[in-house]
C-alpha cells in the first residue's frame, strides 16, 4: 500500500459506482461532489472552504444544469447557497474545474482566480472551428489515419471553448492568498495543463492538489495541437517540487482523499520512467515509427481496440509528450519530410 486512504465515503463510492456524499472533511473544510456526463472518473470534488462572511470554492464543476443543482444542493448541506461564494479558485483551465464559475460569479459576485498561464492568451484560437482544424492536422501529421482524425474529431464537443470563462485575478507561483481567516500558497505544478497549480494550507499540512497528484491514477499529461514546450520534462519537475512538503492529507479533485504524499510521487514519476524506458525499446526496435503507431503498441491498461476516439486522441497525446521529453534528453529524434507523417528515431541505437 503506496497512500493511506482518509476518504473513506469517497473510496467506497468509487469501489461500487456509486457517487460520494457530500462530506464536512476538516474543520471547516467540505467535500461537493459534482458530476461528470459520459466520463469514467464520474465526478469532481469541489471544495467548499468557510471563511468569514461565507466561504470560497476549490475548482467549480463542469458547465451544465446537474452540476449546478449538485452545487446548490452541497453548499446547502453544509449552511450556505451559492450567493455566499466569495471566490472560487481554479487549479487549472479544463473544463471540469473551470466551467461553473461564470455562472457561480453571476450569481454570487465572486472573483475567480487561475494561473495566468491557463487564461488563455489574446489571439489564441477560440472557436470549435479553430480547435477543430489544428486537432486535425495534428492527428494526420503524427500518422493518425484520416478516416480516424475524422472520427475522432467528430465525437468531440470543443463548443465549451467558445464560453470558457475568464478568471479575475491571474496567480503567480508562490502567490499568498489571503482569504478571511484562512491563507493558501499557490504553488505552480504544470503538466496536465501548463498553468496548473495545487493550493496549500501551510497552517493545517493539507493540499488541495487539483489533477495533479491523485490516489490511483496518473493524470493526463499530453502534447496538443498547441503546445510548444516539453510538458511531461515539467510535471516531473513539479513532482519534484511537492516532495518534502509537510501535508497530514491531500484533497484531490478525483478518486478520493489520502496520506502519504511523498509515496505517491515516487509512484508516478516511476510510471513514466517505465514509459519512457518502453518507447525507448519500441523505437530500437523499429525506428523510424510514427507517434501513432507506437500509441497503438505501447501498453495500455486496456486494448487499444477497446479505446473510444477520444481516448486514442489522448493516447497520441500522451505519447508524444513522452516522444518530446526523449528528445529534450537527445535519446530520440523526430524527422519531418513533405507530405509524409513524422517518424521517430532512437539516436542511441
Amino acid at each position: 500500500m503506496t497512500i493511506e486512504i482518509t476518504g473513506h465515503a469517497q473510496w467506497q463510492a468509487w469501489q461500487s459506482g456509486t457517487f460520494p456524499p457530500v462530506e464536512k472533511v476538516a474543520e471547516g473544510v467540505w467535500s461537493i461532489p459534482l458530476p461528470l456526463p459520459a466520463n469514467p472518473l464520474r465526478y469532481v470534488l469541489v471544495y467548499a472552504l468557510e471563511c468569514r462572511g461565507g466561504v470560497v470554492l476549490v475548482d467549480a464543476g463542469w458547465d451544465d444544469e446537474p452540476s449546478w443543482q449538485a452545487l446548490g444542493s452541497g453548499l446547502a448541506t453544509a449552511g450556505y447557497g451559492v450567493q455566499d461564494v466569495r471566490a472560487v479558485l481554479v487549479t487549472h483551465q479544463h473544463p471540469d474545474h473551470l466551467g461553473l464559475a461564470a455562472r457561480i460569479r453571476e450569481a454570487s459576485g465572486a472573483w475567480v482566480a487561475l494561473h495566468r498561464l491557463d487564461a488563455r492568451p489574446a489571439g489564441a484560437p477560440r472557436t470549435a472551428e479553430e480547435h477543430g482544424l489544428l486537432l486535425h492536422a495534428q492527428l494526420v501529421e503524427h500518422g493518425a489515419p484520416v478516416d480516424e482524425a475524422d472520427r475522432i474529431l467528430a465525437a468531440l464537443d470543443m463548443s465549451w471553448l467558445e464560453r470558457e470563462p475568464r478568471p479575475d485575478v491571474l496567480l503567480e507561483d508562490g502567490e499568498i492568498i489571503r482569504l478571511p481567516g484562512r491563507e493558501l500558497t499557490t504553488i505552480w505544478t504544470p503538466g496536465h495543463s501548463p498553468g496548473h497549480s495545487c493550493f496549500y494550507d501551510r497552517t493545517r499540512e493539507a493540499l488541495f492538489s487539483g489533477d495533479h497528484v491523485l490516489p490511483r491514477i496518473t493524470p493526463q499529461v499530453a502534447v496538443h495541437a498547441t503546445t510548444t514546450d516539453d510538458p511531461l520534462g515539467r510535471f516531473l519537475v513539479s513532482l519534484e517540487r511537492l516532495e518534502g512538503l509537510p501535508v497530514d492529507e491531500v484533497l484531490p479533485a478525483h478518486e478520493y482523499r489520502f496520506r502519504g504524499l511523498d509515496r505517491r510521487l515516487r509512484v508516478m514519476a516511476r510510471h513514466h520512467t517505465d514509459r519512457l524506458a518502453e518507447l525507448s525499446a519500441l523505437l530500437s526496435a523499429a525506428p523510424g515509427t510514427t507517434a501513432w503507431d507506437l500509441a497503438r503498441t505501447v501498453t495500455w491498461s486496456r486494448p487499444w481496440d477497446s479505446f473510444t476516439p477520444v481516448s486514442r486522441r489522448f493516447a497520441l497525446g500522451e505519447t508524444l509528450a513522452h516522444l518530446r521529453l526523449l528528445e529534450a534528453r537527445r535519446e530520440a529524434r523526430p524527422v519531418r519530410r513533405p507530405e509524409e507523417p513524422v517518424r521517430w528515431f532512437d539516436v542511441l541505437a
